[in-house]
């Protein structure tokens, strides 16, 4: 097998990656995987590393000097290369889990609230305005969350319509809850038991957030390769909110020590364009629901 077929066997699939993942992120997470993948280190090492990363730039940014928000903002960079590997190893190896993608999934947030609290106390507090400013700060975590969260549904329905995973909104959650409620049945585990209930309870509120998905079910269950095909520019589209843009502005308005632009496009840019780009996608899913008749 070649390098470049391995390299994209590592992939989730070249229509769901963000741009910055396929060109810079990932290529640089493959060399770490390849450095790494004959010795004991396991995925879910390698995403507690990624997040101790994402906790050192948080602590960082709460310094608040130009220094010490270029240097958050390497190991927020570091913290992107590693998160990548994590998956790549997995799908390499052939060691995936449930746990893993749940650790994942809260390895992320937890960098996320390190991120914004190191921008709150490093930015906000010392401003003139320091209140106003946390509200900017908030809104742009909350913002993170949820552009961040209607990507990883919709990924995940495109990734079910192609066979590559089942969806978090359907025969996965079910799989998900009955893994949860046989925890449930049995003593200790307790941190498992948290960890696949929160991802449960993540599953409803993504479902919630996306008003069901209705039209979108009736149009998948009818006709998944039309979906695939009617989709292939949302998807892309979609990608755009996805974690990696939003941490790479951080990174570079970090360097720049500019986080007052790096909030504003969160908050600004990224919501209009999520508001778009959900119009967008429920006219293309009630049409596909037609169709599908």
């Amino acid at each position: 097998m070649s390098l470049l077929q391995e390299y994209k066997r590592g992939l989730k699939s070249v229509a769901v990656e963000e741009f910055l993942d396929l060109v810079l992120y990932r290529p640089l997470a493959f060399l770490l995987v390849r450095a790494i993948y004959r010795t004991p280190v396991t995925p879910n090492q390698l995403t507690l590393l990624s997040m101790l990363f994402g906790i050192i730039g948080g602590a960082f940014f709460a310094a608040g000097t130009p220094g010490a928000f270029g240097a958050g903002a390497v190991f927020f960079f570091l913290y992107n290369v590693v998160d990548c590997s994590d998956g790549q190893l997995a799908r390499l190896k052939n060691s995936g889990t449930h746990l893993g993608r749940i650790l994942d999934g809260v390895a992320d947030y937890v960098t996320a609230v390190a991120a914004y609290a190191g921008i709150g106390l490093g930015y906000a507090t010392p401003s003139d305005t320091p209140l106003a400013l946390w509200a900017l700060t908030a809104a742009a975590g909350f913002s993170n969350a949820t552009q961040s969260g209607l990507l990883d549904f919709y990924r995940n329905r495109y990734l079910e319509a192609t066979g590559v995973r089942r969806s978090a909104g359907g025969d996965e959650q079910r799989a998900f809850r009955a893994e949860y409620d046989e925890l449930r049945r049995q003593r200790g585990r307790a941190v498992e038991k948290l960890l696949v209930g929160a991802y449960v309870l993540y599953c409803g509120i993504q479902r919630r957030v996306t008003g069901g998905e209705h039209s979108g079910e009736r149009a998948w269950n009818a006709d998944p390769e039309g979906y695939v095909r009617a989709n292939r520019v949302m998807m892309r589209c979609w990608t755009l909110l996805g974690p990696t843009t939003q941490w790479s502005l951080l990174i570079v308005c970090g360097l720049l020590n500019r986080m007052d632009i790096y909030l504003w496009g969160i908050t600004g840019v990224g919501n209009v364009l999520a508001v778009v780009l959900t119009i967008a996608q429920r006219w293309t899913n009630a049409r596909l629901a037609v169709q599908g008749g």
